[in-house]
């Protein structure tokens, strides 16, 4: 079976080179460069991260030619589907509701443990103000808890909302929060986790069914060398397959 899989991801990667030159054009990776380690934007204002590394991989064993371009959280659903650009790698957790609108690869994380930051460790998660990034799997989740739910545009602002008054906490990625936390000595993780979401994909376009399978056999080929897992322990961003 291991031969198998390996034999189809090496068949797949190898029409890369070609589907690039069939379509003509360099393939456009959108991500949010707001979301560390996951994906950021640098000093030189390059886009960096985990996300950044393995996408740069994937392209070179997919023999595809690709560049990166950032686009608004809230809006990079629609822009993909709009053709603004060809991927998204931005921290995007699989869903059932995403994928009714864009198609996933695998996925190249396993789910990450959603975890809470507050001010405090009194905090009345049930009854309380919970902050989260907008059109994120943890606003979803914060709505169907009987919380209230304030949503922000980014993740700094949901920072900003514990950090001012604003919510009791918020509600994200533990690879996200953990280094606010251990550099912000009045912001504290608490104990309870929320495991939410399928691990986190590339989206492309439903019509884009080729490309997904180029990237799909790229990352398979990751996972099968251990390149992948070495990647997630460097950048932190969950248990290893």
């Amino acid at each position: 079976m291991k031969k198998l899989v390996l034999t189809t991801a090496v068949l797949a990667i190898t029409a890369g080179a070609a589907f690039a030159a069939s379509h003509g054009k360099t393939i456009r990776m959108g991500t949010e460069g707001a979301y560390a380690p996951y994906n950021f934007l640098d000093d030189n204002g390059e886009v960096a991260g985990f996300e950044r590394e393995l996408g740069d991989e994937l392209c070179a064993r997919a023999e595809l030619t690709c560049e990166w371009v950032t686009n608004e959280w809230d809006s990079i659903i629609p822009n993909l589907v709009s053709g603004n650009y060809d991927t998204i790698m931005a921290g995007m957790s699989i869903t059932a509701e995403r994928d009714e609108v864009i198609d996933f690869t695998q996925g190249y994380t396993q789910p990450d443990p959603s975890v809470y930051l507050a001010m405090s460790d009194d905090v009345d998660l049930a009854g309380g103000v919970i902050a989260a990034q907008t059109s994120t799997i943890q606003a979803a989740f914060i709505a169907a808890s009987g919380a209230t739910l304030v949503e922000f545009a980014t993740p700094e602002e949901t920072i900003a909302a514990v950090k001012n008054g604003e919510a009791d906490a918020v509600l994200a990625d533990k690879s996200f929060l953990e280094p606010i936390a251990a550099e912000d000595s009045d912001l504290m993780m608490l104990a309870q986790q929320e495991l939410i979401g399928g691990g986190v994909g590339m989206g492309v376009r439903e019509s884009d069914g080729e490309l997904r399978e180029k990237f799909d056999a790229a990352i398979t080929s990751m996972k099968e060398d251990g390149t992948l897992n070495a990647l997630i322990e460097k950048w932190g961003v969950g248990e290893p397959f």
